[in-house]
C-alpha cells in the first residue's frame, strides 16, 4: 500500500497540472471502489475548480471552488496518472505519462480545461473516492479519528510520551496506530525504528518516564521519522509492486533501506555483526537488527 511519503509524491505531481484548473467533464466508468461513489458524482465535480491539493495522512483532498472537497485513497494498488493533450510522454506539469489505450482497471477519468486527463487506475478497487464540504472535512468519517501529521509541528516527544504512558503493545503496532500518528505506515516505522536503535518488539511504554514524561528514546525518535520520511519523499518514494509516480516513474528510495525486505543479510551498521530479521506483528513483516536494536 503507498505510504505517506507515496501519497505526497503523487500529490506534489499532481499540484501543478491540476490546482487552477476546471473540470470539463468526469468519466465514471463503475458503480464502486470500496465503497460506492457518491450519488451524482460526476455532475457535482463537472464545471468546478480547483482551488487547492492537499494531504491528510495518506488521502488527497482536492479543494474546489463551491467549497466541496474530493477525497481520495489510493488504497493498495491505485494510481493516479497524467495523460497529455497529445496522449504523448513528457515531462510532469506539461505532458507527463502516457498510458496508450485505455486500461480495464482505469476507473475513473476527469478532463480538464487545459485538455490533460487524470486518469484513476485501480485493479484491486481497494482505493476510494467520496465529497464533501471544506467545513466537514475535519469531522468527515475517514478522517475524525486520525491522530497528528508525522511531518508537522504537533508530533512533539510530549505528546508520544503521554500516549505511550503504560502501553502494553509493542511498539512497531502503537507506531502504526492511525489515530496516534497519521500516514505513518509500516515501510517507514521499520526504518526509524532502525535509525533509533529500537526493538519493534519492545513495549510502547518504553518511551515514555514512569510518570509518562518524554525520556531520550522518544526525543532521538522523532527526528528520525521525520527525517526519513523527507528523504523518502525527497526521492519520490518508495516502489514497491504497484506504486509509481504521477508522471509514471518510480520512486527510489527502496534503494536506501537499511532492514526492509533484508531478511538474513548483514546489518548495516558499522562493526555489527548481526543479520537482519523478519517477523510477523498484526499480519505485517517487521525488519529490524536483534544486535543493534534494543
Amino acid at each position: 500500500m503507498p505510504e505517506l511519503p507515496e501519497v505526497e509524491t503523487v500529490r506534489r505531481g499532481l499540484e501543478p497540472v491540476l490546482v487552477g484548473q476546471r473540470i470539463v467533464r468526469v468519466e465514471q466508468r463503475r458503480a464502486d471502489l470500496r465503497i460506492p461513489f457518491p450519488e451524482n458524482f460526476g455532475a457535482r465535480l463537472t464545471g468546478r475548480t480547483v482551488e487547492t491539493l492537499t494531504r491528510r495522512a495518506k488521502y488527497i483532498l482536492a479543494h474546489l471552488d463551491d467549497g466541496s472537497v474530493l477525497i481520495v485513497h489510493l488504497g493498495m494498488s491505485g494510481r493516479v496518472s497524467i495523460v497529455g493533450r497529445d496522449r504523448k510522454p513528457g515531462q510532469l506539469g506539461e505532458f507527463t505519462h502516457n498510458q496508450g489505450n485505455r486500461d480495464t482497471h482505469d476507473h475513473v477519468v476527469l478532463r480538464l480545461e487545459s485538455g490533460i486527463e487524470i486518469v484513476y487506475n485501480d485493479p484491486r478497487r481497494f482505493g476510494l473516492m467520496d465529497l464533501t464540504t471544506s467545513a466537514g472535512v475535519a469531522a468527515h468519517p475517514l478522517l475524525a479519528g486520525l491522530g497528528v501529521e508525522p511531518l508537522g509541528p504537533d508530533l512533539t516527544p510530549v505528546l508520544l510520551a503521554q500516549h505511550a504512558a503504560g502501553r502494553r503493545s509493542d511498539l512497531k503496532s502503537f507506531l502504526l496506530d492511525q489515530r496516534i500518528i497519521a500516514g505513518l505506515g509500516n515501510i517507514y516505522v521499520c526504518e526509524a525504528l532502525f535509525r533509533t536503535r529500537l526493538n519493534p518488539l519492545r513495549a510502547a511504554a518504553c518511551l515514555a518516564t514512569p510518570t509518562g514524561k518524554p525520556n531520550a528514546r522518544t526525543s532521538a525518535l522523532i527526528p528520525h521519522i521525520q527525517a526519513i520520511l523527507a528523504e523518502a519523499i525527497e526521492a519520490g518514494g518508495s516502489t514497491l509492486r504497484d506504486y509509481q509516480q504521477a508522471d509514471g516513474s518510480m520512486g527510489y528510495f527502496q534503494h536506501r533501506f537499511h532492514v526492509y525486505g533484508r531478511e538474513g543479510e548483514p546489518c548495516m551498521t558499522p562493526a555489527c555483526r548481526g543479520k537482519v530479521r523478519r517477523n510477523v506483528q498484526a499480519g505485517r513483516s517487521t525488519f529490524f537488527c536483534p544486535i543493534c536494536q534494543r
